[in-house]
């Protein structure tokens, strides 16, 4: 008797389930793609033909566009009552060249011993270890001007050529003679305010300790309602964690004065785990601290980038790992950078709030396009309360 039950059950079950038809011929569907890019976000909706207006199942599913070659894709949809899937392959390509974000007019002096393709920054969308050849005649060791040709080369044969111009000048003598001084250019805290101060904007600063003690009753005194402070950094040779050491001072006084607070890390990471353990630092170092304002990802080290060996696929990763660990931890996220790197190499894809750093000409508006919370006009701002320069920032509401 038990085995007739468990017979019939099994009926039961594996006649329930639907029979999937495979379509060979793509009557009702075809491919209408056979190369994608390389990390390019791709639904299989976007890949198919629909002949017949049938129902897709399977649309709002990502292709795996994570590594290169080719791969089977399998697209489900249902007609007249009966379940099909429709099979093809697509070949996942790195089609894009390397490309070159400094300048290429560059001077060293003689003797010079270096990897001359490391006076110029470039990078690639895949690829992190980039060929670099040199074509032309040049002397490190003798004064002249020397016109080459920089052929940079990713592992998919994409090939980018620069022109770049060597000047190689004699060493540079002790000069004991005074500099003449330059007057000095300020922007006072007071003129961003009465040119940017609306009902929906708030005025701030940015500090860290180079800025040193600060009197925040005369900060806030002078219009500033919220300040972005430095909590720590990572050295850039020892790669060692640091606390700033004005951070614990100034979150107190600041909160004292009641002004809005938000804070920023400064890291030189070079791989998700690594960047990991820094958002963990953070959340450890404020231990529960109530912050207003985000937590900023704040990586600056461009002109060491050929040495990170990294594509800019994964320094995005390293970005976004730091943001999303901060917001797993309850903590606010943001990406602080400068608008030329915002617009040629940070994604962003997953829509965290941005703190531009542009500076213009008399800080009137940024040409920026993108989505932006926060603005930081200036390096040389000037307010009561503080000694020496600080940044300048202006706060969207």
């Amino acid at each position: 008797m038990k085995k007739i039950l468990i017979v019939l059950m099994c009926f039961l079950v594996c006649g329930c389930s639907e029979k999937i038809i495979e379509d060979t011929t793509g009557e009702n569907v075809k491919s209408i793609m056979d190369t994608v890019e390389v990390y390019s976000d791709i639904y299989l909706n976007d890949l198919i033909d629909n002949l017949n207006n049938v129902e897709i199942l399977s649309k709002n599913k990502l292709l795996d566009t994570n590594t290169l070659g080719k791969k089977e894709v399998e697209v489900e949809y249902r007609f007249e009552k009966k379940k099909y899937v429709y099979k093809f392959d697509i070949n996942v390509v790195d089609s894009k060249a390397p490309i070159v974000f400094s300048g290429t007019n560059k001077t060293v002096e003689v003797g010079y011993d270096e990897d001359i393709c490391n006076l110029i920054s470039y990078g690639d969308e895949y690829d992190g270890n980039i060929t670099c050849e040199i074509e032309g005649l040049y002397d490190l060791n003798k004064v002249g001007t020397y016109k080459l040709v920089y052929h940079l080369s990713d592992s998919s044969k994409n090939q980018k050529d620069v022109n770049v111009t060597l000047n190689v000048i004699k060493k540079k003598e002790n000069d004991s003679t005074p500099s003449t001084p330059t007057e000095k250019v300020v922007t006072e805290f007071q003129d961003v305010y009465n040119k940017h101060k609306k009902d929906n904007t708030e005025i701030g600063i940015d500090v860290s300790k180079w800025q040193e003690d600060i009197d925040y009753e005369k900060v806030k005194q002078a219009g500033a309602s919220f300040v972005m402070m430095r909590i720590g950094y990572q050295g850039q040779t020892t790669r060692e964690l640091y606390d700033d050491e004005y951070y614990a001072s100034n979150i107190r006084k600041a909160k004292e004065a009641g002004l809005k607070v938000g804070v920023y890390f400064f890291t030189v990471a070079g791989s998700t785990n690594e960047v990991k353990e820094h958002a963990k630092w953070v959340v450890d170092k404020l231990d529960g601290e109530k912050l207003d304002l985000p937590i900023a990802f704040d990586w600056e080290n461009w002109s060491k980038w050929n040495s990170y060996k990294l594509s800019f696929h994964e320094i995005n990763e390293i970005a976004n790992t730091y943001m999303d660990t901060l917001e797993e931890s309850g903590y606010k996220a943001m990406l602080y950078s400068s608008k030329f790197y915002l617009e040629t190499i940070w994604k962003n894809k997953k829509d965290y709030p941005v703190w531009l750093a542009h500076y213009t000409k008399d800080f009137n508006t940024s040409s920026y396009q993108g989505k932006y919370m926060m603005w930081q006009v200036c390096n040389n701002g000037h307010i009561d309360g503080i000694n020496n320069d600080v940044d300048i920032d202006v706060l969207y509401l």
